[in-house]
């Protein structure tokens, strides 16, 4: 398959000299409330990138649940393959792409489980078909077939809401962010590229070389 003449001006907008200035996580809350308000796009999807204690990369894509506290809030089921990464090794990448707006964002930080009692209030908050699921489902482990899933999934549909409470193998994550990196894509690919680095007291910033 040959892809080399898929090409795309990138004219949708800059990052000026002001943007050195700016707290990077305000920056990356209001370019999430500009795509939501303005553009009606789904802003919360990006990719978790882990290393197992082998050495290997993985990524896969997770939904951004919440910023708080300089750090970025997801959920997830800590048996899974990621859970165990991080288990492992800490240190994980979020990387955020948004084709309307011709922009990214890539988030280094290390992730840590958060208490069971903010999980077990998310936990709550969810439909109770999505909460039978994540009951139901050992994730990242073989099954014979979708119907044995469906099973086990029905199996705990079934039941009533208040009985659907939290499995300790799922829960939430905090990454905290010590580095944020800004792309913003321009014409003939000189785009914009903003670093942040956390101090001691603040955070320092570049430009980057496209």
């Amino acid at each position: 398959m040959q892809l080399s003449h898929i090409r795309k001006e990138f004219l949708l907008s800059q990052l000026g000299d002001q943007a050195l200035k700016a707290d990077p996580i305000a920056m990356l809350q209001a370019w999430i409330a500009l795509g939501e308000e303005s553009m009606g796009l789904d802003m919360t999807a990006f990719t978790l990138s882990t290393v197992s204690t082998d050495g290997k990369p993985d990524a896969r894509i997770l939904l951004l649940k919440g910023v708080k506290d300089g750090s970025l809030i997801f959920y997830s089921n800590y048996d899974s393959k990621k859970g165990k990464d991080l288990a492992s090794n800490p240190n994980a990448c979020a990387s955020f792409f948004w084709p309307q707006m011709e922009s990214q964002v890539r988030v280094h930080g290390q992730v840590k489980q958060l208490d069971g009692a903010t999980s077990d209030a998310y936990f709550l908050s969810r439909p109770q078909a999505s909460r039978a699921g994540a009951i139901a489902s050992d994730q990242s482990m073989p099954i014979a077939s979708r119907e044995a899933l469906e099973a086990k999934f029905n199996q705990w549909d079934g039941n009533d809401a208040e009985a659907l409470s939290r499995p300790a193998h799922w829960g939430g994550y905090a990454m905290t962010i010590d580095y944020m990196e800004f792309w913003q894509g321009r014409a003939s690919r000189l785009h914009d590229r903003i670093a942040f680095t956390k101090t001691a007291k603040h955070w320092a910033s570049k430009r980057l070389q496209p």
